[in-house]
């Protein structure tokens, strides 16, 4: 056995001798210094202009994003090697807005780490909960580190930073035009018509009554929508127009949203309602046939096509819209009017 075994694990009878652990100094804290700037001025002075200069390139770099989102087209691109070509507008607009945010973040930083007070500050554990003169303490300390941090005696960082800070959200502005124009009356009002054909949705096929069975449901729209689509070139209609007819036995019924005894505003038991949910605009199609029920997959909000598309469950605040609906001379089923109401999400200025 070796000699540090017999000190660990000494023989005296059939005890151990246990040796403690050698004792270990608190090594502590290297002593604090002072940096360059707190002892001379003229580093304190080319500090404070490096923080100034920083946030002066931050303005610089706000008013570049401005122009460059002017005048330079979307349609231009630059050739990159081996990355190959970039939208022009995209690389401006990148990289001055982020050349904006990185010389704010340099300048406050350089800022806290050579002008700022940098003494150390202990501060011993207390109770969570703080007593009044604790929060008074505190509020002393806030105005004692706003002293400390020089924000009121050097006017050029003040000056400087609030120049940068004060261009800086001009392109969160500027980049709202990108949402393109004002959708104007264009949130009450649809492509339906008195006397528009429904046809499916997509076969373009116009609908008899006969096609929808007593508990079938079908998706239509507006015959007009494909011709629209094709000349605005997107589908933009087709997220407020869309439909679906569901046949109901007429006991089944239990209430419509409008209408009279003698012009309904179904068809023997066949009613139309918008496909658009009123909650965030997303496309049902989910039909409960014994319930009547109409499911969103979204968010579950569920809508009783018996009883006028009243909201029976979910977080969608308002029914379904009903279309009136009959049929032409040929047979055909078709409009009677448009929506008596906007279709879709709820907008603030939805009365």
């Amino acid at each position: 056995m070796s000699d540090t075994d017999n000190a660990i694990a000494g023989e005296t009878g059939s005890s151990t001798q246990v040796v403690k652990p050698p004792f270990v100094a608190n090594p502590d804290l290297p002593p604090h210094g002072a940096r360059r700037t707190d002892v001379d001025p003229k580093a304190a002075k080319r500090a404070e202009h490096q923080v100034a200069t920083c946030f002066g390139l931050s303005a610089l770099a706000t008013v570049a994003f401005c122009i460059c989102y002017v005048q330079i087209p979307i349609d231009a691109y630059l050739p990159i090697p081996f990355f190959g070509a970039w939208s022009a507008s995209n690389l401006a607009l990148g990289l001055t807005f982020g050349l904006a945010a990185f010389f704010i973040g340099v300048g406050a930083i350089q800022w806290a780490k050579k002008l700022m007070f940098g003494g150390e500050v202990t501060q011993m554990r207390h109770p969570l909960a703080s007593p009044p003169e604790a929060r008074e303490e505190a509020l002393e300390q806030f105005w004692a580190g706003a002293d400390e941090s020089g924000f009121a005696q050097r006017k050029i960082v003040r000056r400087s930073l609030l120049m940068a800070m004060s261009l800086f959200p001009i392109p969160l502005i500027v980049i709202l035009r990108d949402l393109g124009p004002l959708p104007s009356d264009s949130l009450y009002t649809t492509l339906w018509r008195p006397g528009m054909r429904v046809v499916l949705d997509p076969t373009e096929a116009p609908v008899r009554p006969s096609d929808i069975p007593v508990g079938g449901i079908v998706s239509g729209m507006p015959s007009v929508l494909p011709a629209v689509q094709e000349e605005q070139g997107t589908l933009n209609a087709r997220a407020k127009d869309v439909v679906i007819l569901v046949r109901l036995a007429p006991e089944d019924i239990k209430s419509q949203q409008g209408g009279t005894s003698s012009q309904p505003w179904d068809y023997q038991g066949i009613m139309c309602f918008s496909k658009i949910c009123t909650h965030v605009g997303c496309p049902i199609a989910l039909y409960e046939q014994r319930t009547h029920h109409l499911l969103c997959p979204c968010h579950q909000s569920t809508f009783d096509l018996a009883d006028s598309a009243n909201v029976v469950f979910g977080p969608a605040a308002r029914r379904l819209p009903q279309l009136p609906i009959t049929v032409d001379a040929e047979g055909f089923i078709v409009a009677q009017t448009a929506f008596d109401q906007p279709v879709g999400p709820s907008f603030w200025e939805r009365a």
